[in-house]
């Protein structure tokens, strides 16, 4: 399931912890990065080699909104819904990427492409609002800068994405 690369990786971030536990979100990333999400054989897989049970590695993989427990696109679209970005237009970005994609927020498009979700706060709120696209993030966004961005990212040409 986990490349003898990944594998090598992880041992070494191991190293750096006086625990192996307290390597369990890096390894979950690393993980997922490889797999494409957590599944419950990636669970199994993290808590065997940590020495962990399952339902450890799942209390924390299940915590935090940028694991992923299900299939997601190749590409992560993350808007943030606090209330900065919120009174600023997330609302109205939401609905645009939505109409745009032809998907709801959580979904996937058909193509497995791109998966939209919604964050609580990426941070940003004097430059409200904000987007976030595999790990990038975009302020003072506009109907018009996601237009943008989604032709960019369909194309390969959107700079740090993964493609």
């Amino acid at each position: 399931m986990i490349s003898d690369e990944t594998k090598k990786r992880l041992d070494e971030l191991v190293k750096r912890y006086p625990e192996k536990r307290s390597a369990l979100i890096p390894i979950l990333h690393d993980v997922q990065a490889e797999v494409g999400y957590l599944s419950p054989e990636a669970i199994a897989w993290v808590a065997a080699y940590l020495t962990l049970s399952p339902a450890d590695v799942m209390s924390v993989a299940s915590f935090y909104d940028m694991l992923h427990l299900e299939p997601v696109g190749k590409h992560m679209i993350y808007v943030c819904h606090n209330l900065t970005c919120s009174l600023l237009g997330a609302e109205r970005l939401i609905r645009h990427l939505e109409n745009r994609l032809g998907i709801r927020m959580g979904e996937t498009t058909p193509d497995g492409l791109i998966s939209l979700k919604r964050m609580e706060c990426l941070a940003s709120c004097g430059t409200a609002p904000a987007i976030q696209i595999d790990g990038v993030f975009y302020e003072r966004v506009t109907p018009q800068t996601l237009d943008e961005l989604l032709e960019k990212l369909r194309n390969g040409r959107l700079q740090g994405s993964r493609t």
